[in-house]
């Protein structure tokens, strides 16, 4: 009966259309034994060298200048005698193939899996388990070879019109920054001063995002479970945190039972320690959530990003704070993409963008690589002028889904006590400079003007 790595190796010789498809996703691993594994090494660097599929007389003079062992060439040989031009369906073939590519490659990730845990290598932890799994788990023939631009056109108008699915804000000028809300797949950083309002906002939000019926997994290293609770229920049963304590258990299960009444979502809050956590543990805890309680989430948040720990580097000592901030970025996002959800999180300003009243990318701490792989980033200052108008001043820093000139500042009201934030009037985001309100308002008075002037003119 013919293997499979037989029926591999033959196409490849013989099936021009079959290699240039599957040759850039098989490895030398996938094949067990030597003599097939040393075959298949001629083949790649035929092909590598040549463009080409190799003939026989090709392999086998290749094989001859090999330094196999006496009985692996003697197998060798034979398998590439065997090479004979067989026909077979190409569908089939190619199904097939990628199934015993799989299969190949979880059963190498489980026996690198024991060598882990056995300790036998001495490069990776156990915390790279996960993934070796995953990775396994996602090998798939990506036939796409990019976007044609003038035969594609279709599928890019298609793409226009398509709406896209978005995790709206309850204030106004968030969804008009973002066009919408968050989309899936993608990082939204808040950055901030410490005590300004990172996890208040992040409260808030899931709050809001729980309002609206969806479901949020809030993830905190900062703070326990039961704190960030004590804050959601302020925001939404509208009490100020001090008088929550004193609220009857009558009162406060029935307030319980009409949050739930209101919507049909789910909030999750799960706490880790302090730089403890990485993107596989929560890739872990998605997993149980989804296994154990059906529980997807619609938005992650992330509080926050700075004292997640990176799965790439064991400890922040094995690399420099650009490269271990930027790499628990690029993770995240990798983990947005992967689960389709938007993240939401946030990171501290250096301290002197604490002070400062007009902060900058340049003011985030640690990492500059976590501004270049956000989606959005936007930053939260709080002075004593607008302390006591109760307001949070935002600026756009970096934004992927609009232009970021255009409403570059605005405020937003704010309830400290109540964990709470909230649209304020209209007239109250006038006054700011170089806010870009009031761009698009002025060029229609301008053009107006002038259209009214040139139509006097009689020529």
């Amino acid at each position: 009966m013919d293997k499979i790595e037989h029926t591999v190796l033959r196409n490849l010789v013989h099936n021009e259309a079959y290699m240039r498809q599957v040759f850039p996703f098989i490895k030398a691993e996938y094949f067990g034994e030597a003599a097939e594994r040393a075959v298949f090494e001629s083949i790649r660097s035929f092909i590598t060298d040549y463009n080409a599929c190799p003939t026989q007389e090709a392999l086998e003079i290749a094989l001859q200048r090999s330094n196999l062992k006496e009985e692996n060439y003697r197998q060798a040989a034979e398998v590439i005698t065997g090479l004979t031009a067989e026909p077979a369906r190409p569908e089939w073939l190619l199904n097939e193939t990628e199934r015993w590519c799989k299969d190949r490659a979880i059963y190498n990730a489980i026996l690198k899996s024991i060598e882990i845990i056995d300790g036998r290598d001495k490069n990776l932890s156990a915390d790279a388990l996960p993934s070796l799994l995953q990775d396994a788990l996602g090998v798939a023939f990506d036939n796409s070879v990019g976007h044609d631009y003038l035969q594609d056109f279709a599928n890019r108008y298609d793409f226009y019109h398509r709406v896209e699915s978005r995790m709206a804000f309850d204030l106004e000028m968030f969804n008009k920054i973002t066009n919408g809300g968050l989309p899936n797949k993608t990082l939204n950083v808040a950055l901030a001063g410490t005590g300004v309002g990172k996890s208040l906002f992040m409260c808030h939000v899931a709050a809001a995002s729980l309002s609206m019926g969806r479901n949020v997994l809030y993830i905190t290293m900062e703070m326990a479970e039961e704190r960030i609770a004590e804050r959601i229920d302020a925001n939404l049963m509208n009490l100020p945190m001090d008088q929550l304590h004193d609220l009857p258990r009558t009162m406060y299960d029935n307030r319980i039972q009409r949050i739930k009444d209101k919507t049909e979502g789910r909030l999750i809050i799960k706490e880790y320690p302090t730089a403890s956590a990485h993107s596989n543990h929560f890739k872990a805890l998605l997993n149980e959530l989804e296994l154990k309680q059906k529980f997807h989430p619609d938005i992650i948040m992330i509080d926050y990003l700075n004292i997640c720990a990176s799965s790439r580097f064991k400890n922040a000592q094995a690399a420099n704070s650009y490269m271990y901030i930027k790499a628990i970025a690029e993770e995240l996002r990798g983990l947005a993409v992967e689960y389709d959800v938007p993240i939401l999180t946030a990171t501290q300003t250096t301290r002197g963008g604490y002070a400062n009243t007009d902060v900058e990318l340049t003011d985030t701490s640690e990492s500059f690589g976590l501004p270049a792989t956000a989606d959005l980033m936007f930053a939260l200052i709080s002075t004593e002028e607008l302390e006591a108008l109760n307001q949070l001043l935002v600026k756009q820093l970096k934004n992927r889904y609009n232009d970021p000139t255009m409403n570059r500042k605005f405020v937003v009201g704010i309830d400290r006590a109540r964990m709470k934030l909230y649209d304020v009037e209209a007239r109250a985001q006038r006054d700011l400079i170089d806010s870009g309100q009031n761009d698009a308002e002025d060029y229609g008075i301008v053009n107006k003007k002038l259209t009214r002037d040139f139509s006097s003119i009689k020529i």
